[in-house]
């Protein structure tokens, strides 16, 4: 069963930046399409990011388009998203998963953004 344990949230300000960390239990994802997923209180979780891992190839949901970066590193089975111009609305829990959710969910990591 793979693991999947996300790190790299905290408290930042509107227009600060933060990198988020996604590691599988040594794991390697290069045969699927890693995603990040994020949910905000009382919401559902939603799609931000993913990276083709046969490729490489990335895509971004509309919302973070120009402000959020997926990457990988199959090496250290780890998947990052990398996050600038941060806004309060991107306020949530983060998750990683494959982008069909074939993996058990973690903890995900605790995202705020103050205004």
């Amino acid at each position: 069963q793979v693991q999947l344990v996300e790190s790299g949230g905290g408290l930042v300000q509107a227009g600060g930046s933060l990198r988020l960390s996604c590691t599988t239990s040594g794991r390697t994802f290069s045969s699927y399409t890693m995603g990040w997923f994020r949910q905000a209180p009382g919401k559902k979780r939603e799609f931000v990011a993913a990276i083709r891992g046969s490729t490489g190839g990335t895509y971004v949901d509309e919302s973070v388009k120009g402000r959020f970066t997926i990457s990988a590193d199959n090496a250290k089975y780890t998947v990052y998203l990398q996050m600038t111009s941060l806004k309060p609305e991107d306020t949530g829990v983060y998750y990683c998963n494959s982008k069909s959710g074939l993996f058990m969910w973690g903890q995900g990591t605790q995202v705020t953004v103050s205004s």
